[in-house]
């Protein structure tokens, strides 16, 4: 009898598959209920954040992000930022590492983060509200 190559490696025990996926919510937010508690106007605890240059936020972005670029992320440009709040930080996509560069730069500076699964690219193609005029130009990575 032949193992089905998708258990060549058992799956793990229960209470460790708990700690990981629980782990991995805490760190991850899905687009799905991003927008809808945008929709609803639950937009308290949280800031959401572009993490890529100036110009892809200029193209297409989240209605309501700001853009905070991971590479001029600093103790300075951060100042004016809630310690208090959540920054959920976003990109293009899961080809780009913006977010996770911006969530990292963000927690050394002691905020607390989540990253926005799939980015901009994944909200597009759910068919979530856009501002900018990137709904229909390529959205490109621009780190």
């Amino acid at each position: 009898m032949t193992t089905a190559r998708t258990l060549t490696v058992p799956a793990p025990a229960p209470e460790v598959a708990m700690n990981y996926f629980g782990a991995e919510l805490a760190f991850e937010v899905d687009p799905d209920d991003l927008v809808r508690d945008l929709e609803a106007g639950h937009t308290d605890g949280y800031v959401v954040v572009e993490t890529r240059a100036e110009e892809a936020f200029k193209a297409a972005r989240i209605p309501g992000a700001i853009n905070l670029p991971y590479k001029d992320m600093t103790a300075e440009t951060t100042a004016r930022l809630d310690k208090r709040l959540v920054y959920i930080c976003y990109c293009e996509s899961i080809n780009c590492n913006a977010a996770t560069k911006g969530a990292l730069k963000l927690a050394e500076l002691g905020f607390q983060v989540k990253r926005l699964s799939g980015g901009i690219t994944s909200w597009i193609a759910a068919g979530y509200p856009v501002d900018g005029p990137g709904r229909t130009a390529a959205i490109r990575c621009a780190c």
